[in-house]
């Protein structure tokens, strides 16, 4: 019944906006004019958002969501079908689309990372061999735009590929320009960011330094964040161009943990006391280089290639252990592409490629001494790597004006390998793969508005920390990697629309994007004890259907929404409580819901730029989420909530002179200081009978941020 409701809900939203832009279609010049900036990066080759057959959305960012923090939480929960959630105000955030990463959340290696979503930044990987995404060289003061393929893309990207998040750093510009700008907030926050960019002949040279430090709210959450991103584009030919891009991260955050629902009530400020105890923390500190260039061959044929190279050294305190890891991560590519014609001049196109990605390094376990620092006895060496081989094919065909038909398929080889330097008897190898095919049909009814359908596979291979066996009372433990866990499976089927147009009355621009999705998935991987081990559920099914709405109107109103429904439940899932001293007793959490997914998801900002007052934009935001559990016996409940957020910016710049302008904002997150769960450890410790799992949400913050430019 709730799921007849929530298409119901959809189809009403959707019918009159579809009688607008039909009695507008006079306006279809203008609107073909608007589709040249509406095109997709992130897909294999640079498409325009109408030809493909997927559910995708583009978000430019405004300067003000720049200066605001370093998460990405205020760019990605304006998409439809994401669930983003920043677990301590940090880039420490968890990021689920589709259900796919619901499990990146908890204990061990899981904090700070990310699961199930494949990301990129200028095109390169922040996502390792095994699926595992931190977010150190992130921050939405360095975007420029952010594009999000929320269809499952395996097909193309392989492992982790639930959905594609890319972000990019160089934007288009003709002249040079300069800005410093400084933001400060609520509970010791302090943000100081300097662009630059500047013409090169063909060339585009751009960059960014952020330096970000934070108290936290709740204690023990502290961070601090130095951020260089800086890229070169030129054109060296007519057919030509090459692409150099520099990262560096230096990132420290500390982690307060989980409380249980009585600690919240009595103090959400306060920090697991274990975890305090310990010091729990991460420094990151990362680097890479990476250069891509592109050829063209002939009429209709293109070669591009990419390498990089990203060394990371990286350093946590962690149940009771220090543990300092040294890793070098490197891969590339090689896509070839071509388009002609077939029959009566209907365009199609191949692409072919390759991509190949290997990370590997030490581990070294250190006692940890009463004041949570590293101790002087080693008590394990280890070495571990993972590689990531995959090879993919792609053809489209466009049968009519109209129609056109995408088929592809890709197959994926990942390979494991751990070693014990002080217990060699522990080393083991295991290998996943995979083929995975796509098959999408796509209909443009005009140039601006279409209609598509896909059916595609996927594959999820369990990330590193997750192919650790956990030993039975500490007697079994034979093996480094899990010989238990499979690559998790699935296989989605889509439909949906999407349209934008330019009209010519008082509402000046509607969009939107619409998708219904259902995706069967076998091995679904679900954490345990905080994340401590995993457990394989049988199968799983999952519901969902997704609208993102955008109005804008001449008198300077406009509308934003992106609303989600989704139903995720177990179908086949028994668990073994043998892990909970327990042997030889089951649970049958068949027809549960799953964790950490809540129902609905929602975000609408209403924007109010009035003509008399030329250079404000007043904001207002409302979002939320449903109820969810965070346990498979769907006994830990996590409630809903409803922030608002208000904002209030110039829309652009003020000149002061010549060549110099200043920008400005203040913004108002949980604008009625809501007490709300941010955040949950999914099937968490339980200590006395009582679950150890809510990460609570920030409280009322203020950032107002003041930049200088030169342009």
């Amino acid at each position: 019944m709730r799921r007849q409701s929530g298409l119901a809900l959809l189809a009403c939203l959707i019918a009159p906006i579809q009688g607008v832009a039909q009695a507008r279609d006079s306006t279809r010049a203008d609107s073909v004019r608007f589709l040249e900036d509406l095109v997709v990066t992130a897909r294999r080759p640079v498409t325009s958002i109408y030809q493909l057959p997927l559910a995708v959305t583009r978000i430019e960012i405004p300067p003000a969501m720049r200066a605001g923090g370093y998460s990405v939480t205020e760019a990605l929960s304006r998409v439809p079908g994401v669930l983003v959630q920043s677990r301590y105000g940090t880039s420490d955030v968890r990021l689920v689309i589709r259900g796919f990463g619901a499990r990146g959340a908890g204990d061990r290696s899981n904090a700070g990372t990310s699961r199930g979503v494949r990301v990129l930044l200028d095109g390169f990987p922040e996502t390792e061999p095994d699926g595992r995404t931190s977010f150190d060289g992130i921050d939405l003061a360095a975007a420029h735009s952010v594009e999000v393929i929320r269809s499952n893309a395996s097909s193309l990207w392989g492992n982790a590929a639930g959905g594609v998040v890319s972000f990019t750093t160089v934007p288009h510009f003709e002249d040079g320009y300069a800005d410093l700008e400084t933001a400060f907030g609520s509970f010791g926050l302090q943000r100081y960011i300097g662009h630059g960019g500047a013409t090169l002949g063909n060339g585009r040279l751009a960059g960014t330094v952020t330096h970000t430090v934070f108290d936290g709210w709740r204690r023990h959450s502290a961070a601090e964040r130095t951020l260089l991103n800086a890229g070169i584009v030129s054109e060296l030919g007519t057919r030509s161009r090459l692409g150099v891009y520099l990262m560096g991260s230096s990132n420290r955050f500390l982690i307060p943990g989980p409380l249980t629902q009585a600690e919240v009530e009595a103090d959400p400020q306060q920090a697991n006391a274990t975890y305090a105890s310990r010091n729990e923390r991460r420094f990151n500190r990362i680097a890479r280089i990476g250069m891509n260039f592109e050829q063209g061959f002939g009429s209709a044929g293109a070669l591009s290639t990419q390498i990089f190279v990203n060394p990371k050294i990286l350093q946590r305190s962690e149940r009771g252990t220090f543990r300092d890891f040294t890793r070098y991560h490197l891969g590339g590519n090689l896509v070839y592409r071509v388009t002609g014609s077939v029959g009566q001049d209907r365009k199609a196109g191949l692409l072919a490629g390759v991509d190949e990605a290997y990370q590997d390094g030490a581990i070294l376990f250190y006692s940890l001494t009463p004041e949570g620092n590293r101790g002087t006895e080693l008590r394990d060496n280890m070495g571990e790597g993972a590689n990531n081989l995959g090879v993919f094919l792609e053809g489209n065909v466009d049968l009519t004006e109209q129609w056109a038909v995408t088929l592809g398929g890709r197959y994926d080889a990942i390979k494991y390998h751990s070693r014990s330097y002080l217990n060699p008897r522990l080393d083991a190898r295991k290998t996943f793969d995979r083929l995975t095919p796509k098959l999408g049909v796509n209909f443009r009814l005009t140039p601006t508005q279409s209609f598509y359908l896909n059916v595609g596979g996927g594959v999820e291979a369990p990330a590193g920390n997750e192919t650790d066996p956990a030993s039975t009372f500490g007697q079994d433990t034979v093996t480094a990697l899990n010989p238990l866990l499979a690559p998790i499976r699935s296989t989605t089927y889509e439909i949906g629309t999407k349209q934008v147009a330019l009209l010519g009355g008082w509402l000046e621009q509607v969009s939107y994007d619409v998708s219904l999705y259902r995706t069967n998935v076998t091995n679904e991987i679900v954490p345990y004890r905080g994340g401590r081990f995993y457990f394989t559920a049988g199968k799983v099914r999952r519901y969902g259907a997704e609208l993102g709405l955008v109005m804008r109107s001449r008198s300077g109103i406009s509308l934003e929404s992106a609303v989600t429904w989704s139903n995720h439940k177990y179908i086949d899932y028994r668990v073994d409580s043998v892990h909970y001293g327990r042997p030889n007793q089951f649970a049958d959490y068949s027809g549960n819901r799953i964790v950490g997914v809540p129902d609905w998801i929602y975000h609408v900002t209403l924007g109010i730029a009035p003509k008399a007052l030329d250079v404000l934009e007043l904001r207002l935001g409302i979002q939320g989420e449903s109820r969810y559990f965070a346990d498979d016996a769907n006994r830990t409940e996590v409630p809903s909530y409803t922030l608002a957020n208000l904002g209030l910016g110039l829309r652009r710049p003020i000149d002061l002179g010549p060549a110099v302008s200043v920008r400005g904002s203040i913004s108002i997150n949980n604008l009625f200081d809501r007490r709300y769960i941010a955040s949950a450890f999914l099937n968490p410790d339980v200590v006395n009978g009582v679950p150890v799992a809510f990460e609570p949400g920030l409280a009322r913050s203020v950032t107002v941020s003041v930049s200088v430019g030169r342009r």
